[in-house]
């Protein structure tokens, strides 16, 4: 009988109590897909007063989670705790001595990803983070393998379950901003501090990762052009529906012309696209492909049990891998990023601006969006008076044209205040 995989794991609250708990429940599949048992052997926690429903005696537990890194007798480092340090130095330590990691922090991959990725090619090891994006969605083995022969287009993608929920509360129910969050929270869909989801930061994480590896270069989340939900109204709703879009948060990495742009936003998707159906806390991503035109994988983004699921997929492989002597796909061969800026962009847009009604402002808003190059391609009017609202959609423009445009209409007498501006979504290829 082969000894089993010894495994270290580091971290054992939303994603690692549910992972020990399916090696445990799964044991006798997961020895038969990976040719070897897996065990967790040591787990590093914060607090070990801490009572976790898992089946593991305390001697396991340890708050050295270096001491587990080091440790001779420990295989494969699993890290789920998250954050950058000291993740990022465990991991490291860990693929330099030879041990293959598994890690489902996003955070550390968007911002040290290649660096990482060129150590444990280094050390000849695995390094798989398919946990890092989409949660429990098998995302990046098929952008790493699958699709690695095919030239991608364009990856679109709703990849954060917390303002998706909010939106879809906000739709849905005519729900506010703020009440809308507060659901969110009750639910444990979103944090006390929900900055990092609502102001686009956890999507930009991920847009990057999925940037390097559908693209093969080097993108950080510096990278991404980043933009939250926390500007969003019930107006922009309203004008969604009655223009026939629904409003999500969107993450986009393209190639256009040799170079990519990658992106998050707020923006008003077509109800016929794919990505207008996704609710709640579902992701769903949408890769566009020269021979595979295009693909959408959907499912649960978020949450222990997706995570644990898509973590314990990467632990099977790398067990498999480290007791064949074989290792998975790396990522190496990354060329250095080339960023198209946000401004040489082209997008439809909508625009909401708040006007004086009387004679002669329509003709004025037009002479700006001309003097521009931007040119409208419908309008709506709601209200009258001093109250009046217009909302443009524009033909596709070019960001820069478009800003220098909104700038312009602020210095417009007749016009009180120019609100909400979102990217208009096209059809898929």
């Amino acid at each position: 009988m082969q000894d089993p995989v010894r495994v270290g794991l580091l971290g054992c609250g939303n994603v690692g109590a549910p992972l020990v708990r399916l090696l445990d429940e799964n044991a006798d599949r997961i020895a038969a897909r990976a040719g070897v048992a897996i065990e967790v052997t040591r787990v590093a926690v914060r607090d070990l007063e801490r009572r976790r429903d898992v089946k593991l005696s305390i001697d396991r537990f340890t708050t050295d989670a270096a001491a587990i890194v080091a440790d001779p007798n420990i295989d494969i480092v699993v890290e789920v705790i998250g954050g950058l340090e000291p993740a990022g130095r465990l991991i490291t330590e860990a693929l330099e001595a030879g041990k293959p990691v598994v890690t489902a922090n996003k955070e550390l991959i968007a911002r040290q990803g290649p660096e990482l990725f060129e150590t444990a090619a280094r050390a000849g090891v695995d390094l798989l983070f398919e946990a890092s994006v989409a949660g429990g969605i098998p995302l990046m083995r098929p952008l790493r393998e699958s699709l690695a022969g095919d030239r991608i287009h364009r990856v679109t993608g709703i990849v954060n379950g917390t303002t998706n929920f909010i939106l879809t509360r906000m739709a849905d129910d005519a729900s506010s901003f703020a009440d809308a969050l507060a659901e969110a929270q009750r639910l444990g869909y979103a944090e006390a501090d929900p900055s990092a989801d609502v102001d686009g930061d956890d999507a930009a994480a991920k847009a990057a990762i999925i940037a390097t590896i559908a693209f093969g270069a080097q993108f950080h989340i510096g990278d991404v052009h980043t933009e939250g939900i926390t500007g969003i109204t019930d107006d922009d709703i309203a004008s969604a529906r009655l223009l026939g879009y629904v409003v999500k948060l969107v993450a986009v990495a393209e190639e256009i012309d040799h170079a990519v742009a990658v992106r998050v936003h707020p923006a008003m998707v077509p109800l016929h696209h794919p990505l207008a159906a996704v609710r709640d806390s579902f992701n769903a991503v949408l890769i566009e492909g020269e021979a595979v035109g295009e693909l959408m994988l959907y499912g649960r983004g978020a949450g222990g049990g997706p995570s644990a699921s898509a973590v314990l997929g990467d632990l099977i492989d790398a067990a498999h891998n480290l007791v064949s002597g074989a290792k998975g796909a790396t990522i190496v061969g990354l060329t250095d990023a080339r960023v198209r800026p946000i401004g040489d962009l082209e997008s439809q847009f909508y625009l909401l601006v708040e006007v004086a009604d009387r004679p002669g402002v329509l003709a004025a808003i037009a002479q700006v969006f001309g003097d521009h190059g931007v040119s409208i391609q419908s309008m709506e009017q709601r209200g009258l008076g001093a109250d009046a609202r217009l909302m443009f959609v524009t033909h596709r423009a070019r960001e820069s044209d478009l800003r220098a445009t909104v700038e312009a209409l602020r210095e417009v007498e007749p016009v009180h205040r120019v609100g909400s501006v979102l990217r208009v979504m096209g059809d898929v290829r």
